[in-house]
């Protein structure tokens, strides 16, 4: 189980946080779990599984935001206990820091929340690693402050996450000169990869995507020397309660970590 950034970067590999985007049940997680946990142990790929225990950014007030906070977070501990892997979810107020660090491994800050300071410090003192998303408003040098109030305030464990900047009103883009920017400001930089793929905003109230261009954003951030890459998966996209539109197909999720295995290799 790790306890430090470390832990994850042992060896010449990515790490990788995937996982569905919001817990729908215990079954369900720990099927996506055993799935990733054999590909990942195989292709010797450091593993997070990520799920949110509850989805507090909705566009409408009908969107599915969980299955209950407890009933979910202890579904995270489940699959920790039951595979040995450490496990992220998502915080969105102070109060919800010591709470969920009770059963997980990695805090991570939404987005939109990047800069709020209250979460930053509560998230570092649970000592827990804090993984902290860009703002799609942000720039990349701007995430220094951001990451600096973790540290501040008494943690060093703390990574940055690129997810895409917003591009006119309902689509978002990666700029890779961010990866080394943020990286120089001493931190393991991870790449959300389906999350950069999301196309916010439509009219209908629910998030589009471009799933079909994950590979192509994935293989582009390991080529330019990411730290760690983030997907959402489900094993069935279609039917997720929550961002079925940009999730990777588990699966496809073999053959693309191979390949992506593969490109790392070759740029060491």
């Amino acid at each position: 189980m790790i306890q430090t950034i470390a832990d994850l970067k042992q060896g010449d590999n990515f790490f990788l946080l995937a996982g569905p985007c919001v817990i729908e049940g215990e079954d369900m997680a720990l099927r996506i779990a055993e799935r990733v946990v054999k590909i990942t142990d195989r292709l010797h790929i450091p593993y997070v599984f990520k799920g949110s225990y509850r989805k507090a950014n909705r566009s409408r007030l009908d969107s599915f935001t969980g299955i209950g906070d407890e009933k979910a977070l202890k579904v995270l501990a489940k699959v920790r206990e039951t595979f040995g892997v450490p496990v992220v979810t998502d915080i969105h107020g102070a109060d919800e820091a010591a709470m969920a660090a009770a059963y997980v491994d990695v805090l991570q800050i939404p987005a939109f929340l990047c800069r709020q300071t209250d979460l930053l410090v509560a998230a570092a003192k649970t000592g827990k690693i804090v993984n902290i998303k860009k703002g799609q408003f942000l720039s990349p040098g701007a995430m220094r402050f951001a990451a600096d109030k973790v540290v501040e305030a008494g943690n060093r464990q703390v990574m940055l996450t690129e997810r895409g900047t917003t591009f006119g009103y309902t689509d978002l883009i990666v700029d890779y000169r961010g990866i080394p920017e943020m990286q120089s400001l001493g931190h393991p930089v991870i790449l959300d990869v389906t999350h950069s793929l999301q196309q916010p905003n439509q009219t209908s109230g629910v998030t589009g995507g471009m799933p079909q261009l994950i590979e192509t954003v994935a293989k582009a951030g390991v080529a330019v020397g990411v730290d760690g890459l983030f997907m959402e998966t489900h094993e069935n996209p279609g039917v997720a309660k929550s961002d079925g539109a940009n999730m990777l197909q588990l699966d496809l999720l073999e053959g693309l970590l191979e390949r992506l295995v593969r490109v790392r290799q070759s740029i060491l």
